[in-house]
């Protein structure tokens, strides 16, 4: 069997194409199960609404859910900084912005220095974790985040399957594209597509729906 689209060939039983996600001609979904089938009979449903009997999440829903997520990592990156505070003590903390500050207004450039690599450092770590939450979350069994969890969300490819790390791992680098376009268009765009994928999901082959 080939997609009717892109000519790719799928197997029997696949009720989207892998490859650009065109339904496949002659599948429908079963009313009782919400399974794609073969045939159809009479009063059968032509084609598949979503995947799996699953519709696709909107825009609206990705982005309350992302308001979740953050509001979570600004939880956690509080009780962190209260915790380092708490550990090394506000003068800590005091004395070594004097010193930068002063570092910086003065010809020694070791503060300015070191600002930057604690910068540097930081922006690191943060992505560093974010994506090891965001792929981790994603390609595991809940197939979310918890923002995701939340709201009924999952991320799938094509065929409504469960992605890998690598795969989800490629979907969260592909936002530093989809953050490229100008006015968040790659974003909005999970809005008005056929499938409300965002530019990130088209390129890393994804869909987010919700759960049946």
């Amino acid at each position: 069997m080939h997609c009717s689209k892109c000519g790719v060939a799928v197997a029997d039983g696949t009720s989207f194409c892998g490859s650009c996600g065109q339904p496949i001609v002659g599948y429908s979904v079963a009313p009782s199960t919400g399974a794609p089938y073969a045939g159809g009979g009479a009063g059968a449903p032509l084609a598949v609404a979503a995947v799996g009997g699953r519709d696709f999440a909107g825009f609206w829903l990705r982005f309350v859910a992302y308001l979740i997520d953050s509001l979570l990592a600004m939880v956690v990156m509080g009780i962190v900084v209260a915790l380092a505070i708490g550990f090394l003590g506000v003068e800590f903390f005091r004395e070594h912005l004097e010193e930068m500050g002063r570092g910086m207004n003065g010809p020694n450039a070791v503060f300015p220095a070191m600002l930057v690599f604690s910068i540097a450092t930081f922006v690191v770590v943060v992505l560093v974790l974010s994506w090891l939450y965001f792929a981790g979350m994603e390609s595991s069994e809940h197939q979310g985040t918890l923002g995701k969890m939340a709201l009924g969300l999952v991320v799938t490819d094509m065929n409504g399957l469960r992605i890998s790390f690598a795969r989800a791992s490629g979907r969260f680098f592909a936002k530093i594209i989809t953050g490229l376009v100008p006015l968040y268009i790659g974003y909005i765009m999970a809005g008005f597509t056929e499938k409300k994928q965002a530019l990130h999901d088209m390129i890393a082959s994804c869909l987010v729906l919700r759960k049946a």
